[in-house]
């Protein structure tokens, strides 16, 4: 069997490697359900809104809070590259962040069970998605043959069993869906309950080379020192004509780039309990824009192609930032403001981390 999940040392993973960014507007009580979890790691809380509100933490974590003012001071004019109002204020914490991992997740998620009424370890099963290869060349059909009991199936290229380093591991949502608003409109009663766990899905899958997903930012992790600044949440909230598609804009950059440097990113476990519906009137104000954009968005990330002298995720990130001014802001002034965020984001990034400013993938970008 294919090197597994067993092989990794027992829990806490990483403790010294990794980071937990929360973005919030509130009081962080819903730490207490995650303290067997989450104590023995650092925290950076990203607090969006009035800066001089004050955001209550339980005690026991250790943790670091920056709020508008504490951005304001640190990027300078590169401030303006970090959304406000809106939850994609926590790429600062990427930015910040001097670990090699990040985790993030929302305030309103809490610890799910799986089918056998056992709490989930959300952060752990992160961790192991990222230490295992991942398999973006050719689709394994038991899913992730590095798990416990699976395999590379009969049929698959030997020459493709070694895989590729995973840089993003994207986590799944018991109880309230992650839907965009005209979806809740129709369906305002559904969740996917822990009682019945008609969704509850065990497995974990590569996104495949040249595949497109939507990425939810409220139960993510991902190796900062290998695709940290594509992690980008772009411009959205106050003052901007689009909302709620922080986390897509980056996902869809974000594979890309993976995609051109060899980096794998997989989907499935680990769930989380998302407690709380937004009001989906409010989330269509907010969408309104992206629902009509995300047609021309989409195909515009399927076509892209990099350059060979692309090596970096840097040098990707800025290509990619041209490419969006070319051939997007013609949609909208809006994508010409993005695109110069795009470039302000990279450069504040290395400003903060002079040391990874010019690393480059070992390998280079993907043939």
């Amino acid at each position: 069997m294919a090197e597994g999940y067993s092989s990794i040392p027992n829990t806490p993973l990483l403790k010294d490697e990794l980071d937990i960014v929360i973005p919030t507007i509130r009081n962080l009580d819903f730490l207490e359900m995650w303290r067997p979890f989450f104590q023995p790691y650092h925290l950076i809380i990203v607090q969006d809104g009035d800066p001089s509100k004050t955001i209550k933490v339980p005690e026991g974590f250790d943790y670091e809070l920056y709020n508008r003012n504490d951005i304001n001071r640190i990027l300078g004019p590169k401030a303006s590259c970090i959304s406000f109002k809106d939850s994609a204020c926590r790429c600062f914490g990427y930015m910040i962040s001097k670990k090699k991992y990040i985790y993030t997740i929302d305030d309103d998620c809490f610890v799910a069970k799986d089918p056998s009424g056992k709490q989930i370890n959300a952060l752990e099963q992160h961790i192991k998605n990222l230490l295992t290869p991942s398999t973006p060349f050719f689709f394994n059909t038991l899913y992730d043959p590095f798990r416990d009991g699976a395999d590379f199936v009969r049929g698959y290229p030997f020459s493709l069993r070694e895989g590729v380093t995973t840089a993003v591991s994207h986590g799944l949502w018991l109880n309230i869906p992650d839907y965009d608003a005209p979806t809740q409109l129709v369906k305002p009663h559904e969740r996917n309950t822990s009682v019945l766990f008609t969704r509850y899905v065990d497995a974990v899958l590569t996104v495949p080379k040249g595949t497109l997903f939507p990425m939810c930012g409220m139960n993510l992790a991902f190796n900062r020192e290998l695709i940290g600044p594509a992690m980008y949440f772009g411009l959205m909230g106050d003052g901007q004509p689009i909302g709620r598609y922080d986390d897509m804009w980056a996902g869809w950059c974000t594979k890309v780039i993976c995609d051109h440097l060899g980096l794998g990113v997989k989907t499935g476990l680990p769930y989380i309990w998302h407690s709380k519906a937004s009001n989906p009137f409010a989330n269509l104000k907010k969408e309104y824009n992206g629902i009509f954009w995300q047609e021309e968005l989409i195909p515009f990330f399927q076509s892209a192609v990099l350059s060979k002298d692309c090596t970096t995720v840097q040098k990707c990130y800025i290509e990619l930032s041209k490419q969006v001014r070319e051939k997007l802001g013609k949609i909208d002034p809006y994508f010409n403001k993005l695109a110069d965020a795009m470039v302000t984001w990279i450069e504040a990034w290395d400003e903060l981390n002079p040391s990874g400013a010019a690393a480059e993938k070992p390998n280079g970008p993907a043939k």
